[in-house]
């Protein structure tokens, strides 16, 4: 059976636009609708614009969407769907048009009557982006007129025009974020590329274009997959070698849910499996992750078992094992989702866990029959996965008989701080012996702790786990900050509340800092997610005259002093290479006194997993070309190289 955007065959006039409540505390508490009213708000304001378009591509009607960012800042966002209904709806005497813009949960989603299924922020989409806009103004192409309506802050400024004769038909949306609501409304092309590419890879053969029309900043993409998530599929693993060559694709239907699923092996030892219902990402998974996962693991030990690949006396593989390297996309398409949550992290329906279960089942065991080549190769896999998992858990169970005596489980080479309460503590992972001599004379030792490492870390891209907890550095970090890892990770435990890298200002030092954060990504992901972890960020330069000294962060701020103190031959410029060239008193000055130092927190976007995840197989694996195209495509954005 092949999915399509079949058209739902209900009608779409005004009276299907059902009102529930105003739009009174939209701008009062904005944070309630979008989640945050930083820049990740603010590129909410257009997925929300971008999901009314994907659900009229949804029901059969929308096969292109342009998305521009115009001079001024604005976002347009055009569709060749049916148009927004203009004529007046009777339940309340005001066009459709107007109360889909103007009225919280007005909208062809709610009553079964416009959308089988739909995305969106529960259907309050258009009017909460028109409240926090300073303007916002649409253009409907229906029944061979072109309707135009103008609103400020969310109020209409005036009826509906009729501007003229219309071919086709579709809706066009241009909006300007409020500034008296947003903290930055500059938006950042990346961050809508990689949201509309993931959209059309969600929804097969639809169209999406994005423009950049601002002065100097000119760039176009088009996103256009027919092969739909089978691509979005080859698009994540192209980091990795893959341990067989066909993606395995199903779909099916139980009742009202639609399911697909996409998955392929890699050679890596990281699991990524993205979980998206009514195409919106799903970060914390849900129930229909849960059918995947069970489905997944019965049916490989099931075919193990029959084809003697499993021995009877052997264990059953974990769900673990089996998932270990792969890359996976789960998307459903369910009529009224349940999520747990305003901003839809997690799906709660039980239905969609029995429909994933059931229709990967089915599919994947006439796969495994009918390619015993691709059956062999996974469990042969799981099985040294297995292995390994046995390995480290015995690892895992020395390190825990170690930390059972807490305070003197602490690895020697930490200067731990007196302070006990994690709120007032922080923890600084050096690079190097001396630097963190320099960092245990500068500190303060009632807050601030030093644990200095011995090189490079282990690549936890690279490496079982069993490898990666034999590293003497990895288990120093973990035992220090005292939460564990994966099931056994606990964040009450988290000794310090400030986790900050500090490492040279150089090529290398930058390549420790990635190995660290590729450890905290992959083994304590919430310590990334909570806000926990930081990076210092020491001076490049030192700039004496006089026996008067400053210090410069970046070559601007090295430009400003010297134009400040005059360019001659008293000037003394030292170019700082690594931390241990600086003395305790510098090093606290510049890089560890809270009153003073420059600390970069280190985010992570629940709406970007995927990206992210690729980013590091990308900058981490062992696939060269894919990172060879990423630096070419990202070196302009090089702050400071070694030359």
């Amino acid at each position: 059976m092949d999915i399509e955007n079949t058209k739902v065959e209900h009608e779409y006039g005004a009276d299907q636009i059902q009102v529930l409540e105003g739009l009174e505390a939209v701008r009062k508490r904005p944070g309630m609708y979008i989640g945050t009213t930083s820049l990740r708000g603010l590129h909410h304001l257009v997925y929300e614009i971008v999901d009314n378009s994907v659900d009229e591509a949804l029901a059969g009607y929308c096969t292109e969407i342009d998305v521009s960012i115009n001079p001024d800042n604005s976002i347009t966002v055009i569709d060749n769907g049916r148009g927004i209904p203009v004529d007046i709806n009777h339940q309340t005497g005001v066009s459709a048009l107007e109360l889909v813009f103007t009225k919280l949960h007005a909208g062809g989603k709610f009553g079964g009557g416009g959308y089988k299924v739909s995305g969106g922020l529960h259907g309050v989409g258009a009017s909460v982006v028109n409240a926090l806009s300073t303007w916002l103004e649409v253009i409907v192409k229906h029944e061979g007129k072109k309707y135009f309506q103008h609103y400020d802050r969310g109020t209409a400024a005036g009826e509906i025009k009729t501007i003229g004769e219309a071919e086709g038909t579709g809706t066009e949306v241009t909006f300007l974020p409020d500034p008296e609501i947003f903290e930055e409304t500059v938006f950042d092309y990346d961050t809508l590329k990689r949201r509309l590419r993931e959209m059309a890879f969600l929804t097969k053969g639809l169209k999406i274009n994005l423009h950049d029309k601002r002065e100097g900043q000119e760039r176009n993409n088009e996103f256009h997959y027919a092969g739909g998530i089978i691509e979005y599929v080859k698009y994540l693993n192209k980091a990795n070698s893959a341990l067989y060559p066909e993606i395995f694709y199903c779909e099916g239907q139980v009742g009202e849910i639609t399911v697909e699923v996409a998955m392929q092996h890699n050679d890596g030892y990281n699991e990524s499996v993205n979980g998206f219902v009514n195409n919106i990402i799903t970060p914390e998974g849900g129930t229909h992750i849960v059918g995947f996962r069970s489905a997944l693991t019965k049916t490989f030990n099931d075919y193990g078992k029959k084809n003697k690949l499993i021995k009877d006396n052997e264990e059953n593989l974990s769900g673990e094992d089996i998932r270990e390297g792969l890359t996976a996309i789960v998307s459903i398409k369910i009529p009224e989702p349940q999520f747990e949550g305003q901003t839809k992290q997690k799906l709660g329906n039980s239905e969609a866990k029995g429909a994933v279960e059931s229709v990967l089942s089915q599919k994947l065991v006439y796969f495994l029959e009918q390619n015993p080549s691709f059956g062999k190769l996974i469990i042969e896999k799981s099985l040294l996965a297995q292995r390994a998992r046995e390995a480290a858990r015995k690892a895992k169970e020395l390190t825990r008989r170690k930390t059972a005596l807490d305070g003197m489980s602490l690895p020697g080479k930490l200067a731990d701080c007196s302070d006990k309460n994690p709120e007032n503590c922080e923890i600084f992972i050096v690079e190097g012996d001396s630097a963190g001599g320099s960092a245990k004379t500068a500190r303060s030792r009632a807050t601030q702790a030093i644990l200095p490492l011995r090189g490079k870390i282990l690549n936890v891209e690279k490496a079982r786990l069993d490898h990666i907890l034999s590293n003497a550095e990895i288990r120093a970090m973990i035992t220090a900050f005292g939460t564990g890892i994966h099931e056994d990770f606990d964040i009450s435990k988290l000794r310090y509340h400030k986790i900050i890298i500090m490492t040279d200002a150089d090529v290398d030092g930058a390549h420790i800092a990635t190995l660290l954060l590729t450890f905290f990504y992959r083994f304590m992901p919430e310590l990334i997610k909570q806000g926990y972890v930081y990076l210092a960020m020491p001076p490049l330069y030192k700039v004496e005259k006089n026996k008067n000294v400053w210090y410069a962060y970046n070559d601007d701020e090295l430009n400003k002093i010297m134009l400040e103190i005059g360019r001659d031959q008293n000037n003394k410029v030292q170019r700082y290479k690594g931390l241990g060239e600086m003395d305790p008193e510098q090093l606290w000055e510049t890089t560890m006194d809270p009153e003073k130092r420059i600390l970069k927190k280190v985010n992570m976007d629940d709406d970007a997993l995927s990206e992210l995840d690729l980013t590091f197989k990308i900058l981490m694996g062992d696939e060269v070309e894919p990172r060879r195209e990423f630096i070419e495509n990202n070196a302009k954005f090089v702050e400071n190289l070694d030359i």
